[in-house]
């Protein structure tokens, strides 16, 4: 278990979005749910790598290399623990607050594994 500065920077889904989205990206989204989690529903342009995979030790994907990272997992919790570890590893990586179940009250578009209309649960 991993202890969090309540400093930590945390990002609104607002501003999650904002970051991630366009052609000009300033930052990569990373799913850090697990598999069955992110077949359901993911943000569109997110990129996944499960948080278990990333405590074992799994590389990053090759497209998030050298980005500044967003971190999303469900509720916020698992986003947490994956932005300490991706920030002890030496990259730039803040979490969303409400994780996916904030992104889709908001009204953004979640998808599932074949691009149609998916679900956060």
């Amino acid at each position: 278990m991993f202890l969090f500065d309540s400093r930590a920077p945390r990002l609104s889904v607002d501003e999650a979005r904002a970051r991630t989205t366009g052609e000009r990206a300033e930052a990569v989204l990373l799913d850090v749910r697990e598999l069955p989690e992110w077949r359901a529903g993911h943000a569109p342009d997110a990129v996944h790598a499960p948080l278990t995979a990333l405590i074992t030790g799994a590389p990053l994907p090759a497209s998030t290399r050298s980005r500044t990272l967003v971190v999303v997992c469900r509720s916020g919790h698992r986003s947490q623990q994956a932005a300490k570890l991706l920030v002890e590893r030496g990259a730039d990586a803040v979490d969303v607050k409400g994780g996916m179940d904030a992104w889709a009250a908001s009204g953004y578009p979640v998808v599932d594994e074949r691009g149609n209309s998916g679900s956060t649960a």
